[in-house]
Formats: C-alpha cells, structure tokens, sequence
C-alpha cells in the first residue's frame, strides 16, 4: 500500500493503534513523498510508539511515547476550540484511558488542543527499566503542518469501546478533515 502509485489516491494516512517498525525504506520513503505533497497524516494512540529510528517519522508525530501507568478515568481539558471536531466537547470532562506519558517535543510547532489533568489520575509508573512520574503540563492531542503537508494526533483511543463514543469519533473526524484538506480551523 505504500507506493507511491497508491498514495496519490489518497489525501490523509491513517495509523490506527500502530506499534514498532512497520514500514520499509522505500515505503518510509513514499509516505515522506505523500506528505511532502501537501497531503495528511493522523495519528491515534500506539502511533505515537512506532518507528522510533525514523527521526522524519517522530518529528511529524510530535512526541513519542514513554511509559504509561494503569488504564484510569481522570479529566481531559479542551484546550483550543479552534480546531474541527471540538464542537461539542466540554471544558472539562471525564475520560477513561490509557494515558501516555511522552518524551520531549521532537518539534516546536505543535499545537496543542486536548491535555489530561494529571491531578485527577495517577501518573506514575514504574517498569524497572522504564518508570514515569508523569509530565506535568500533559497534553494529549495535537496538530501542526510538517514538511509541506499536515499531521494531527491523539493519545486518545486504546479502549475499543472508545471507538463508539460519538465525542471521541466527531475528534477523530475533526483530525482527519483538517489532515486531509486543511480546513476547519476556526478564527477563535
């Protein structure tokens, strides 16, 4: 699938739930041509923890995964309601999730729109060779433009009964209309 004769008839690429090395050279390779086309990427959850060696790769997502602590409900915060998707969310309102914790900014440009209050949950996790104290200033969803194109991502997402919250669809939605055309972004 990722060739660039299939690409071109696609405007966004998807990583649902993705983990480790997934691509190839040449396929790393096409999906950079894609983007660099001015076309979309989103992002949702384990994207976060895939392809670690491919710098372009972590720089379009972001931020990469660390650690996480137990699945928990805690309070996720509306940040920026200019972007699509966000209509209908509260300021604040209580969600059950697997909560990533994640290294430092790969990039400066990210816009955050979402963060989980870390107050409300338990952040810390211990592994043995990997812990988390959690990050503080937490967000949880992002977007920004990348090397000609554009990328959204959400940590949101690792239940699959999330996958039938009509909220959590309308973000989901909101990411791949703004990846896939960039429109959507409102003056407020």
């Amino acid at each position: 699938m990722f060739a660039d004769d299939r690409l071109k008839n696609y405007d966004v690429i998807v990583f649902l739930n993705t983990t480790a090395d997934i691509l190839n050279d040449d396929q790393q390779a096409a999906m950079e041509r894609f983007i660099q086309s001015g076309k979309g990427f989103v992002g949702i959850h384990s994207a976060s923890d895939t392809e670690y060696d491919w710098d372009w790769y972590t720089k379009m997502v972001g931020r990469t995964f660390h650690i996480h602590p137990a699945i928990q409900t805690a309070e996720v915060e509306v940040l920026d309601r200019k972007f699509p998707g966000l209509e209908r969310m509260p300021d604040r309102f209580l969600w059950t999730d697997e909560y990533y914790e994640f290294g430092a900014e790969r990039i400066d440009s990210l816009n955050y729109i979402l963060a989980v209050d870390e107050n409300t949950y338990d952040p810390v996790a211990d592994w043995g060779q990997v812990a988390g104290k959690g990050m503080g200033f937490h967000p949880i969803a992002w977007y920004h433009e990348y090397d000609g194109g554009r990328a959204f991502y959400t940590g949101l997402g690792h239940m699959p009964s999330t996958y039938q919250d009509k909220m959590f669809l309308e973000h989901i939605y909101g990411g791949v209309y703004w990846a896939a055309t960039g429109k959507g972004l409102r003056k407020k």
